[in-house]
């Protein structure tokens, strides 16, 4: 890999001028997360029900005690045997970060239109600890934008990240959270899809301060692997 090679004094000078880049971007993004922490609420009314290691669940119970909560649209179709790459490079960083995000009064879950069974021999691979439970046979996956029901596809009325039209797959991922307001109510107060989940992948984050970046010359994370296959 070729580079430019300067004196110390020529790099520092770059460096400050990219560390005003920086900075202004870091304000901007500060002021980003302001904005959508005001973002509108939505009271969820529907009683989804899902199934756990434990029996049935209600999404109150997700929160276990917590005001807030974490869902993870884990990509897995019921059926399938099919471990989406993505989806797996981002649950790696989830069981680190909630020793810490949990106290701090978020909540977590990871949720899947595949049955229990097909997760928990998933989960038991992988050796993630977290919470994932199924919404086999519920609207949920449906209703948060990342599964798509056959005749919707086939009409071309599938719709993910806001606008963009699916054809062929029946679920994606993405992140959505949830609130209890001031009477306990339930309520939805944001999700984020595609691109919006890299924020969760700190291992890019680390390669972003690096020559070489993401290293994506392949594609889109055409290097990353489910971590036992590496």
């Amino acid at each position: 890999m070729q580079h430019s090679i300067v004196s110390r004094r020529e790099w520092l000078a770059a460096r400050k001028a990219l560390l005003a880049r920086e900075r202004a971007l870091t304000h901007e993004l500060d002021a980003l997360r302001a904005e959508r922490r005001e973002l509108p609420w939505v009271r969820v009314d529907k009683p989804y029900v899902f199934e756990g290691p434990e029996g049935e669940y209600r999404l109150g119970d997700l929160f276990r005690g917590r005001s807030q909560l974490a869902v993870y649209h884990f990509m897995l179709t019921p059926g399938s045997d099919h471990i989406c790459k993505g989806c797996a490079f981002v649950a790696d960083h989830i069981d680190t970060a909630r020793q810490h995000f949990e106290h701090a009064d978020l909540a977590f879950a990871a949720v899947s239109r595949a049955p229990l069974e097909q997760i928990e021999s998933v989960k038991a691979r992988m050796g993630w600890t977290f919470p994932w439970i199924s919404s086999y046979g519920s609207d949920f996956n449906f209703d948060f934008g990342v599964s798509f029901r056959q005749e919707d596809l086939a009409a071309g009325r599938a719709v993910y990240n806001y606008g963009t039209p699916i054809h062929n797959s029946k679920d994606m991922f993405g992140t959505s959270i949830f609130v209890t307001d001031d009477s306990g109510a339930i309520c939805h107060s944001y999700s984020t899809y595609h691109r919006g989940v890299e924020m969760l992948m700190g291992a890019l984050m680390w390669l972003d301060l690096a020559p070489k970046g993401r290293n994506e010359s392949g594609g889109t994370h055409s290097w990353v692997r489910r971590h036992d296959e590496y």
